[in-house]
């Protein structure tokens, strides 16, 4: 594999860290973005030389704008970016305070959106690049108690998927990473939990949070395998769009989409029933 530049967002643990740490050992450069001015030391001394890190919070537009420039003027073009920063929001929809739906969003999103967008002139002017931006499967499926979450990952799926259609005939690739349960923080210390205080709720939501930190630091997935999966896509012609991650991720996947496909077929005949009765239909793309 030729030698990239990568340049991914959150390495200071997690995925973002993996997935660093397995660019790095197959030898590429990777610029990793943390929060924190005393992560970038422990970072760099990863591979001396070749990891660089860069203090950034991703909900500043215009500090993603002026680090991603900064990057390609001073280590070089980007070829991989990765989004990953994000984090999780636990709680049932009704007792969530907005703000905190605002600011899972802000990050999710947002922060993934001002990367992806301070990265792409680049690669567009030299018709070459792979994007990519962590998801989850629940960018693609539903649990209970993780509405906000979702909800955020399903946008950014959307945002993913309609910007590979506009830059594909650019030479640049985007895919949507979506993992399952990995052996990381995000279930344990990385979790923001909205206040329980709805009663009604418990029969729901309480087996769900119990299993979830009972599974916290013994998920199925691994977050050194989940970097070579990633790896191992760059070199492909024709990449996957959506990059499932985990056995747990493609059960719960494909369960979803079948429940859409239930609900497509149980009312297709009243979908249809609103069309105009001569209109014209429009080929979709």
């Amino acid at each position: 594999m030729t030698p990239k530049t990568f340049f991914i967002t959150g390495v200071s643990t997690g995925l973002g860290r993996a997935f660093a740490r397995g660019a790095l050992d197959a030898g590429h450069t990777v610029v990793g973005t943390v929060r924190r001015a005393a992560d970038v030391t422990s970072f760099e001394q990863i591979a001396p030389g070749s990891a660089h890190g860069r203090v950034l919070d991703v909900t500043d537009d215009q500090a993603v704008f002026d680090t991603v420039a900064e990057v390609e003027a001073s280590i070089g073009p980007i070829d991989v970016a990765i989004a990953n920063a994000g984090y999780g929001l636990e709680g049932v929809f009704e007792e969530t305070p907005l703000s905190q739906v605002r600011a899972q969003f802000e990050t999710n999103v947002f922060g993934a959106a001002a990367t992806v967008q301070a990265v792409l002139p680049h690669m567009r002017r030299r018709r070459s690049g792979h994007l990519m931006a962590v998801t989850s499967m629940g960018g693609l499926m539903t649990v209970p108690g993780l509405s906000a979450y979702c909800a955020s990952k399903y946008a950014l799926e959307g945002l993913l998927e309609s910007i590979g259609k506009e830059v594909a005939s650019f030479g640049i690739h985007v895919t949507a990473i979506e993992p399952g349960s990995f052996r990381t923080d995000w279930a344990g210390r990385s979790m923001v939990r909205a206040e329980h205080t709805i009663d009604d709720y418990d029969a729901v939501f309480e087996p769900i949070r119990k299993a979830r930190l009972q599974a916290s630091g013994n998920q199925l997935g691994d977050p050194t395998k989940a970097a070579a999966a990633v790896l191992a896509i760059l070199d492909a012609i024709d990449p996957p769009k959506h990059l499932v991650l985990g056995s747990d991720a493609l059960r719960l996947v494909a369960a979803g989409r079948r429940a859409l496909e239930a609900d497509l077929e149980a009312w297709e005949s009243l979908s249809r029933s609103t069309d105009f009765a001569d209109g014209h239909q429009i080929p979709a793309n």
